[in-house]
């Protein structure tokens, strides 16, 4: 862990960071990069006020660095309040710059100074940073959090639009003052006027109205999507940046032999070096993102990171829509395959290892082994139908259908609500799907994790709780009254080993259909032919026999690939060309899965990355988007604010539709709440602790929890003409929803905003705002 994380603007700083690591499915998050075991980091830190020849020479000591580390380092350039959300992942409790510079940076910590008065102004939620500000209220502004620093007395003003946090404080009282200083909060000023006092004899009566907040500058996801692949090589003593490729970008375009520079729309610079490029390429790497920077007139904060051949990080490989790497083998021993026929190896594994090896049922996105008890409805004019039980497992394209899975855990209930929707139904049946699961969740206490499944993407444990027999049909609906007869001539594409991941898809029943790999099922009015092809195993046909009872009643022939009869390819309408043609398995790298924090109140979409994530990253009041590739998880906080909660599927949505890697859109998105997680979601953090929420502190119990807040009017009363009243701190929070009771017209008088916005504002600005009209 590293303590330090006071930074000065004057001096530049190396750090080196090196991570040695089982990967396993919980370990595999960035920055670990490879499956040979370990992973170094070599950032170096540039202060606003530093000189040229400091930011030369600490280039220098990073070459010099990179070549005793033998290439491995990805090299990181980070400038004051522009770090990378990696560098940023190493302070958890945030980051001070300092004014002045060089000697006092490295000194120790006085744990017992209190002769200091400074005004820190602190910046951002998931990744916080302070900077000393001029002791004046012309400092303040009304969306940030400023922090008055007066030795033993620490008194954190939060403003009216700010996101809150108490980190940054409690971490300087407790490893600065040794714990021994005293906090006081004012989240609205009326309330406070003890300390509101204390404040005004430090920084003097405030004049005029506070300037409003400037927004942060960050990126958007659609400006992150913008990548542009460059050639960079010298030509007669001058640099030639040639640009080669947009989005999706594949892998195959980085030849070994050159260096390439990555351009993320300007929010990031990638130097891709490859492992034949020369060594004065090489070493230009830096300055040539330097210069390349200057070029396209972005700003000199523009994060760069410096990436060696077969030592790529995460972030670089997320950038590409496949990334393979070839004689590797990793996870439970999925063998992951590129091309249209190449074969997927299967993978059985004791289902009973799920409840003691969260990380097992992470990795198989499994919930549990699949036991429980399953109810089936259609959307049918809009409403819920309940589908017979015989026909479970059968789900046609036209239509919509709504599962609720319902299985034990540390014997009490718990559920999962999958959303199927068909290729062809129409949007206000899947409208209406969506809502009717929201009714549906809120009859079982809107505990149940909800999963929208989009047809041919259904997920590994949707297929294993109906045992072999999900069957998924192209079109057409299964409803008593059909507008359209059954065709005569259907097939169905085979894949499985067992109950627990077998589904049979309903493809054109023509020839080009087939693929030598799998079985396939092709029913017409009198037989069912199981054509076996060359590739498939004995277990994929035996799950077949099984799917075909299900899909015809007719005699069932089974014939191999190569000696079909006449009229088997008269039903196909022909013989004609099919995928038959074994092809080079490659090993397409583990995803490692990302943790975002979402916001999109602003009208832009905008993801923090949170890395190196843990189950303490998940704050009551955040909407979060964990990405595993295979799934997409939304976790939503108790506390966050109702349009975070209500955009969160669309804001799912967007991340795919701009994700550089040009991602599936039917990607399935699951929504978890907070206290109901599966073990499918638990699996991807690191000792997951099941009862941190019944423990977890809301921001007004860790705010009651700072001490006896007296001692700030004691330890003040020499300083004042007569000693300050003991600050009120404590603030009731139990309110009845006012919308149940107030129109909109008088809740807008009373407020004097609409309920969207007053329930998009943070938890304790609602409720004061509530205390000061006696709301309660």
């Amino acid at each position: 862990n590293l303590l330090w994380h006071n930074l000065r603007p004057f001096p530049l700083v190396l750090s080196v960071v090196t991570w040695e690591k089982r990967l396993t499915p919980t370990s595999l998050q960035p920055p670990f990069r490879t499956s040979r075991g370990s992973a170094v980091d070599l950032h170096y830190w540039i202060g606003k006020d530093s000189s040229q020849d400091e930011q030369g020479a600490a280039a220098l000591y990073v070459t010099q660095l990179d070549n005793a580390l033998r290439g491995n380092p990805v090299q990181h350039r980070e400038v004051q309040g522009h770090e990378s959300e990696t560098f940023q992942s190493y302070f958890r409790n945030g980051i001070i710059y300092k004014k002045g510079g060089v000697a006092s940076g490295f000194k120790h910590v006085e744990t017992n100074m209190y002769n200091i008065k400074r005004l820190l102004h602190v910046k951002g939620k998931k990744h916080v940073s302070a900077t000393e500000v001029a002791l004046s209220w012309d400092s303040f502004n009304k969306g940030d959090v400023f922090l008055l620093d007066l030795g033993k007395v620490l008194i954190q003003w939060n403003g009216p639009n700010c996101s809150i946090g108490l980190a940054l404080a409690r971490s300087i009282r407790d490893s600065e003052r040794g714990g021994r200083a005293q906090i006081g909060i004012i989240d609205n000023e009326k309330d406070s006027p003890d300390l509101m006092q204390i404040m005004k004899m430090v920084l003097g009566e405030r004049r005029g109205e506070l300037r409003d907040a400037i927004p942060d500058e960050k990126a958007d996801e659609l400006q992150k999507a913008n990548v542009r692949l460059y050639h960079v090589y010298e030509k007669d003593n001058d640099l030639v940046v040639q640009e080669i490729a947009t989005r999706p970008l594949t892998q195959d375009l980085l030849q070994h032999e050159d260096c390439y520079i990555l351009d993320q729309g300007g929010f990031k610079i990638y130097v891709w070096r490859g492992k034949a490029s020369s060594l004065e390429e090489k070493k230009a790497a830096f300055t040539r993102a330097v210069g390349f920077i200057q070029a396209k007139g972005y700003p000199s904060s523009t994060n760069v990171e410096v990436i060696n051949d077969g030592a790529e990080s995460a972030m670089f490989k997320q950038l590409f829509q496949r990334w393979t790497e070839k004689n590797e083998t990793q996870g439970l021993g999925k063998v992951y395959t590129t091309g249209k026929i190449a074969k997927v190896e299967q993978v059985k594994f004791d289902t009973t290892q799920l409840h003691a090896r969260p990380e097992l049922a992470a990795e198989q996105r499994m919930v549990d082994d699949a036991s429980g008890e399953i109810e089936v409805w259609r959307i049918e004019d809009l409403q819920m139908q309940p589908v017979n039980p015989k026909t479970y497992g059968q789900f046609y394209g036209g239509d919509c259908y709504l599962v609720l899975y319902t299985y034990l855990r540390s014997g009490r209930p718990h559920y999962v609500l999958y959303m199927w929707q068909g290729r062809h139904a129409s949007v206000d049946e899947i409208t209406a799907c969506a809502l009717n699961a929201i009714e549906l969740d809120k009859k079982y206490g809107d505990e149940a994790v909800q999963v929208r499944v989009t047809m041919g993407k259904e997920p590994t444990h949707f297929l294993a709780i109906f045992k072999g027999k999900l069957v998924i049909y192209e079109g057409g609906t299964s409803r008593a009254q059909k507008s359209t007869p059954e065709p005569a001539i259907r097939l169905f594409q085979v894949r499985g080993t067992d109950e627990m991941n077998t589904k049979a898809t309903e493809v054109p029943p023509r020839a080009s259909s087939l693929n030598s790999n799998d079985v396939f099922l092709l029913t017409t009015r009198q037989v069912c032919y199981l054509w076996c092809g060359k590739g498939c195993s004995g277990d994929e046909r035996e799950m077949a026999k099984v799917v075909a009872d299900i899909v015809s009643k007719g005699d069932k022939h089974t014939i191999l690939e190569g000696q079909e009869p006449a009229e088997f390819w008269e039903a196909l309408g022909g013989k004609a060309p099919y995928a038959s043609e074994k092809r080079f398995q490659e090993q397409i790298t583990h995803y490692q899965p990302r943790l975002f924090e979402c916001s999109n109140q602003t009208g832009r979409f905008i993801m923090t990355e949170v890395v190196g994530f843990c189950q303490e990253d998940l704050d009551e009041d955040d909407v979060m988007l964990l990405d595993t590739w295979e799934e997409i998880f939304l976790w939503v906080g108790k506390a966050s604010n109702t349009y975070e909660r209500t955009e969160s599927i669309a804001s799912a949505k967007e991340y795919l539709k701009t994700h550089p890697a040009g991602r599936d859109l039917a990607t399935p998105i699951i929504l978890v709440k907070q206290g109901y997680e599966p073990l499918n979601f638990t699996g991807w953090f690191n000792a997951w602790d099941p009862y941190k929420w019944s423990d977890g502190k809301s921001y007004e119990e860790m705010k009651n929890s700072l001490g006896d807040v007296s001692a700030i009017s004691e330890i003040k009363a020499m300083e004042v003409s007569q000693p300050l009243q003991q600050p009120n701190l404590t603030f009731p929070c139990s309110l009845l929803p006012l919308q149940y009771y107030l129109s909109d017209a008088d809740f807008h008088d009373i407020f004097g905003k609409s309920k969207d916005e007053f329930y998009q504002m943070p938890k304790w600005k609602q409720q004061n705002e509530k205390k000061q009209c006696g709301l309660f």
